[in-house]
């Protein structure tokens, strides 16, 4: 994997590998996008939450694929860098070192895809 990004790069990697396997299991990407759809449909918690939400399990579950997925999805839902932070940071509570290794990933790849703050 290349190390120069943890969002856009890893996307750009996984996106071909799952191309050809969903050639090769359609209904499983099938299943799997609904699935999707619906965890991430309106409810009482709006889309930006649910993003954070993922993008901090995606760091203790050490997943850069989830990662760099969720932090696009968050970024796209208007969530700041801030509020990637304080998600990451409660990742890193609850899955302790390990964390502390993919929260940096998680929160650089957050910044690859999110605007500036303003000054």
């Amino acid at each position: 994997m290349d190390h120069n990004g943890y969002g856009k790069s890893v996307l750009d990697e996984l996106r071909p590998l799952h191309r050809e396997l969903r050639h090769a299991i359609p209904e499983v990407y099938k299943g799997f996008g609904e699935f999707h759809h619906a965890a991430f449909a309106p409810g009482d918690l709006d889309a930006k939450t649910k993003e954070l939400i993922a993008l901090a399990i995606g760091v203790t579950q050490r997943c850069d694929g989830c990662i760099a997925s969720h932090a696009e999805g968050a970024a796209r839902a208007g969530a700041t860098r801030q509020e990637a932070a304080e998600a990451i940071g409660v990742a890193i509570l609850m899955n302790g070192g390990p964390a502390t290794i993919y929260g940096p990933r998680a929160y650089a790849a957050f910044c690859e895809f999110a605007p500036e703050p303003p000054a």
